[in-house]
């Protein structure tokens, strides 16, 4: 796997002289981001080696290089899921190459459901902590020290600085945004009345299939993380109904001017 993160990056480093500073995931529904970007170069996965390439439709499946709030960043266009057939470490892979190109912090975004009744379709949900669900890890496996620690703390899975300035930056523009824990499960069907219960009474606030394998490889790596749901539907009783992909895009575009300004001004800021 070493390797292949060299390989990688030394391709991409051909491609791309400046070191970006911030990595972004941009989720279902969720790349309009890339129009604030002043774009330098975009990288299509199936040119990358090693890369795995996104089989979602509503994933672009390109690595976009240019600055945002003042910032250089790598953007994934697309990102890649357990339900795909891809193993963890293929799904976690790009955060390895995106740290090895020399970012410093990562963004995430991600739709998911809503195990809240204050929640409301389209709402923002900042993530504090998760809860894994998963049946792999990407860090299992032989531990390459040059990639981080065998057992890393995850404590602060989710940066409380980062966290506090996101809630700033809402207040300031109005922008209605929650707190919660994240459950990923495999996915990709949704989840039955049964499971929603099962997950709040965990102590998840919302459910998706995605962003803590990214998560556990950029904290091993000593990358801090901000992380972001859109809530495409909600699973808490009395408001469950049948749920289409379609759907889930919808409620995740309509979030994205609100999503799209606080990172924008988030990136600003550190």
């Amino acid at each position: 796997m070493l390797e292949k993160i060299k390989e990688t990056t030394k391709y991409i480093k051909n491609i791309v002289t400046d070191e970006p500073q911030v990595g972004i995931i941009l989720g279902t529904g969720l790349g309009a981001l890339v129009n604030e970007i002043d774009i330098r170069e975009t990288i299509p996965y199936e040119s990358i080696p090693n890369f795995p390439v996104s089989t979602v439709e509503s994933h672009s499946g390109k690595l976009i290089f240019g600055t945002l709030g003042g910032k250089r960043v790598v953007v994934m266009q697309g990102r890649f899921h357990y339900y795909e057939g891809y193993d963890m470490q293929q799904i976690a892979f790009p955060v390895r190459v995106m740290k090895f190109l020399g970012i410093e912090k990562l963004f995430i975004s991600n739709a998911s459901g809503g195990l809240r009744s204050d929640q409301s379709i389209s709402d923002l949900m900042i993530l504090r902590d998760h809860i894994s669900l998963l049946p792999d890890n990407p860090l299992r496996g032989k531990n390459h020290d040059e990639l981080g620690p065998r057992f890393p703390d995850m404590s602060d899975a989710y940066d409380a600085d980062l966290i506090n300035m996101a809630l700033e930056i809402a207040r300031n523009n109005n922008i209605k945004v929650q707190t919660g824990v994240y459950a990923a499960v495999p996915g990709p069907n949704l989840e039955t009345p049964a499971e929603y219960k099962y997950l709040s009474i965990i102590g998840a606030d919302a459910v998706g299939m995605s962003t803590i394998p990214e998560n556990l490889v950029a904290r091993q790596m000593g990358i801090p993380c901000f992380a972001i749901s859109v809530i495409t539907d909600i699973g808490v009783e009395g408001k469950i109904k049948k749920v289409t992909v379609e759907e889930v895009i919808e409620a995740a575009t309509k979030a994205e001017p609100k999503m799209t300004l606080l990172m924008k001004e988030l990136i600003s800021s550190i």
